[in-house]
This record gives structure tokens, C-alpha cells and sequence, in this order.
């Protein structure tokens, strides 16, 4: 099979691969219909994840056709179509009892990662009776391709904000997975939603979808100032840092008023400092993390239900055997690139 695969930093390759097998009677192969090229993959390309072992099939966002299932597979079957979690859980450890699913202990967690991703033709699919969900009937893989990651992320990350009726959110960062926090963030009722980015097209393109209320560009204006004048000098309610850059990382805290939450869900290449001489008195809040996942069957409703619509990030949608050019398309933001989907070739 076709495979785009890591070889070291700089250098991934689309390759002839041997198909994934059955290992576990746990285990599923998918034959993947359509997958992503996501923020983290590209971190991983630039050598940001040097823990990525040489020969790792990338890719973590996808949809796919049941092919095969193990003997222990008991919800799915052959020719069901289905939309993945990026995180795999067997649902009986330490850590997934505690609903922490990505640390479940087997090891088998987020592919692309630590097992072989889903940018290739088929992928297995650990503990799949776990990690499929069933794509509903009149609902297509570009409705519910998010929820295995970014929009997942993004609920993760609005759940994380303790956000109430009436907050103040700003969101750092209108990337896909900060676009997905916003909508998200819709459901706990805040009086306002601001993006933050130096890319004013994407706040731009954040407001006229009805994610965001309002966007501030720090080239343009005082973020830590508009927020409190937004909110009679206390500043926002909630902050989500969804970049994994010093600049926002510091302006998420600096934007967040006494006694707020701070959500961290971007991806960080480098350590950051956080200023404790300074934030000891201010009472904040601060939790990070990587998703969890567990929300998938209620985003699917809620697609289903027409409540939340994230078709509008996909710009570029391009075959497999292109998946190179998709992310050069995708780093370089060419075309205002937002989300670069992938397709099985025909």
C-alpha cells in the first residue's frame, strides 16, 4: 500500500508499505476514504517531536471503510463506514478507568505517532470497538472528519475553560484547532468570543462563520487592553491557547483576568516560562492536555442535529499520491490554505 512516511526530520516520503494486519482480536483495519494533514503532523515533518521513530507512518484525522475485524471486535463489521479517534484506549487501565484516555498504559495511543497513522491507504485500528464510531446515514466524511481530533481538541479545550454564561473567551490562535475552540465554546453561553491572530484574513474568516464575535490583531492593537476594555478592566473570563508559540502562550496568561482559567491545547516545540514571582497573587487557573477524545458520540450528534459545522475550514482537498504538495500547501498557508484534506485515489 501507499504510505506517507517519516524518515527523520525534513525528510517523509510517500512509500510503498507492507498492508497492516490483524495483530490483536481487538484490532480493526480501515481502509482510510479520507484523512488530514493536521498542525501536529507538521511538527513532526520539522523534526519538533524528535521521539517520532524513523519509519512511522504519519497522519492521526481520518474516516475509512471497515475492511476486517478481529475475533473481539463486537460493534463493528465489514463495510461500515466510520470516523476514528486520534487517541486508541482500552477502556480497563489505570489511566482510562480515571477517563485520562491518552494515557491509557498499553501504549497504543494517538497514531502517527507511537503506532502507524492513517495517511496510507489502510490503517489498524487498536481496541477498535473503543475508537470507531459509526458515520450516520446522510452524513458524509467531511461532516464528522474533525471530531477525531481538532474539533475534539476544541471542545477539549472550551471544557477545560470552566467557561459560564456570560464569559469572556479569547482564543489564542485562529488556526483550525483554535476555530474549533471557538464554535465549541458557543455551547457554554459566553457573552463574547474573541479570536486573537496576526493573520487578520482568518479573523476575518472566524467572524463570518459566527465562531468569534470579535478579532484582535496583536499588530494592530494591545490585546491584554481590548480585552479589558471588553470586560470593565478585568480582562477575559477564559483564555485558550491554541498555537504552541512563547507569544501566545504569554498573552493567554497576561489576557486572562484574577481568578480566570487559562486552556492550553496547542503544541509546544519549546519549554516556556511561566513568571510565578508574577502569577502567585492573581488566582488563575491553568490546565492543559492532550484530548481525550470522549466526546466524539456528541459531536456527532451535534453535527447530525445541524448544531455545529466545521466544513467551512476545509479550502484544499487534493489525492493521496499528493499528500507532499498538501503539506507544502498546508505550512505555507498558499491559497489560504486552512484545513488540506486527503482522499484514497481512485
Amino acid at each position: 500500500m501507499k504510505a506517507f512516511v517519516y524518515h527523520g526530520p525534513k525528510n517523509m516520503s510517500l512509500d510503498q508499505v507492507p498492508d497492516p494486519k490483524i495483530l490483536l482480536p481487538t484490532d480493526a483495519i480501515v481502509r482510510v476514504t479520507t484523512s488530514t494533514i493536521c498542525g501536529t503532523d507538521k511538527h513532526i515533518r520539522n523534526g519538533g517531536m524528535p521521539e517520532i521513530e524513523a519509519g512511522r507512518i504519519i497522519g492521526h484525522e481520518f474516516c475509512g471503510e471497515v475492511i476486517e475485524t478481529g475475533t473481539g471486535v463486537k460493534k463493528f463489521k465489514k463495510g461500515d463506514k466510520v470516523a476514528v479517534s486520534c487517541v486508541t484506549q482500552c477502556m480497563a487501565c489505570y489511566y482510562c478507568k480515571r477517563g485520562i484516555y491518552s494515557h491509557c498504559v498499553d501504549g497504543s495511543w494517538i497514531f502517527g505517532y507511537m503506532i502507524d497513522g492513517c495517511q496510507a491507504d489502510y490503517v489498524r485500528v487498536p481496541y477498535a470497538d473503543n475508537g470507531l464510531y459509526l458515520i450516520p446515514d446522510g452524513l458524509t466524511d467531511e461532516d464528522v472528519l474533525f471530531v477525531g481530533d481538532i474539533l475534539s481538541t476544541g471542545y477539549f479545550g472550551a471544557e477545560n475553560g470552566n467557561i459560564e454564561p456570560g464569559d469572556t473567551v479569547a482564543v489564542f490562535g485562529s488556526g483550525p484547532v483554535g476555530m474549533c475552540a471557538m464554535a465549541c465554546a458557543r455551547r457554554w453561553g459566553p457573552s463574547r468570543i474573541v479570536a486573537v491572530d496576526i493573520d487578520q484574513s482568518r479573523l476575518d474568516f472566524a467572524i463570518a462563520q459566527g465562531w468569534a464575535d470579535y478579532g484582535l490583531n496583536p499588530q494592530k492593537v494591545d490585546v491584554t487592553q481590548a480585552l479589558k476594555d471588553f470586560t470593565k478592566g478585568r480582562g477575559a473570563d477564559v483564555t485558550i491557547e491554541a498555537n504552541g508559540f512563547e507569544a501566545t502562550f504569554k498573552a493567554a496568561i497576561d489576557g486572562v483576568r484574577p481568578g480566570g482559567t487559562v486552556s492550553i491545547i496547542g503544541v509546544f516545540e519549546k519549554p516556556q516560562i511561566l513568571e510565578m514571582n508574577k502569577l502567585w497573587i492573581k488566582n488563575i487557573t491553568i490546565k492543559m492536555g492532550l484530548v481525550k477524545a470522549n466526546h466524539i458520540p456528541r459531536l456527532i450528534d451535534m453535527i447530525k442535529e445541524g448544531k455545529i459545522n466545521m466544513k467551512p475550514l476545509i479550502t484544499h482537498t487534493i489525492p493521496l499520491s499528493q499528500v507532499a504538495e498538501g503539506y507544502d500547501i498546508f505550512e505555507q498557508r498558499r491559497d489560504n490554505a486552512i484545513k488540506v484534506l486527503l482522499k484514497a485515489d481512485a
